[in-house]
């Protein structure tokens, strides 16, 4: 069992930036592949970044790429969503996720296991 507790989420106003974090609490945090998803009001939980056990593989969600970095520190057990260019569509609890199974890098909410407990972003225009 791993707990992944999050931070970073805020109000913000658009053009702006955030940084999420998420911890976890086991030390094999480096054997998870990790992933950040969202999910705004009424609508279903969507992938947004993903990023592989060593580091080595990122994904985005096609409107993140450009403007969103996932990156993570295994020696910290943390990983981290930068957001930059924020827009009022990106407004959503944001959720990081850890996939124990050494598969491929998944993009589907249904590869991971474990859940942090969210973190509101909302940006206005």
């Amino acid at each position: 069992q791993v707990q992944l507790v999050e931070s970073g989420g805020g109000l913000v106003q658009a053009g702006d930036s955030l940084r999420l974090s998420c911890t976890a609490s086991r030390r094999t945090f480096g054997s998870y592949t990790m992933g950040w998803f969202r999910q705004a009001p009424g609508k279903e939980r969507e992938f947004v970044a993903a990023i592989s056990r060593l580091g080595s593989r990122t994904y985005y969600l096609d409107s993140a790429k450009g403007r969103f970095t996932i990156s993570r520190d295994n020696a910290k057990s943390t990983v981290y969503l930068q957001m930059n260019s924020l827009i009022p569509e990106d407004t959503a609890v944001y959720y990081c996720a850890a996939d124990s199974s050494r598969r491929s890098v998944g993009l589907s909410p249904d590869e991971y296991d474990y859940w942090g407990q969210g973190t509101q972003v909302t940006v206005s225009s």
